[in-house]
């Protein structure tokens, strides 16, 4: 597969609303694999596709410590929250900053898979992290909007 340009601060297809995808096609699945190979190319946790110039609701994300397990969200939407957590966040399109971000400890995502088979998927801690940041760059927000300091 390919390494992806990854769009940085400033760059307009950061600010817009993404595209609902309504089928997965080849160049859908090309996407992807392009956007895990540049997101563990990068070092990052999570990707999502306008990071990458795409105007579409897909997001990948790896909080493992291995980096070999790799989640896939496709339309994901955000169906529960609980708790709070504060921490540091950064993001491959903001490179060499970081900032103090409160954001839900659990969340509860419902999005599609590569098949279009829909599925819900809870995370914790870090992933629930990942959904929340991944899932704003789909509407156009930088976690930079929501820093405390």
């Amino acid at each position: 597969m390919a390494i992806r340009k990854i769009r940085v601060i400033g760059d307009e297809c950061l600010t817009k609303v993404c595209r609902p995808v309504t089928e997965v096609t080849d160049r859908t699945k090309m996407l992807i694999e392009d956007m895990l190979d540049t997101m563990y190319d990068a070092g990052g946790v999570g990707l999502a596709a306008p990071q990458v110039g795409i105007l579409k609701r897909i997001v990948v994300i790896d909080v493992s410590p291995e980096g070999d397990s790799p989640i896939v969200l496709i339309n994901p939407e955000i169906i529960s929250t609980s708790g709070k957590q504060t921490g540091e966040e950064g993001c491959l399109s903001v490179p060499d900053k970081s900032g103090i971000v409160t954001r839900p400890k659990k969340v509860k995502v419902k999005a599609f898979d590569i098949d279009m088979n829909e599925f819900t998927l809870e995370g914790e801690d870090l992933l629930a992290r990942a959904f929340c940041h991944e899932i704003d760059h789909l509407d156009g927000h930088l976690y930079v909007e929501k820093i405390e300091e």
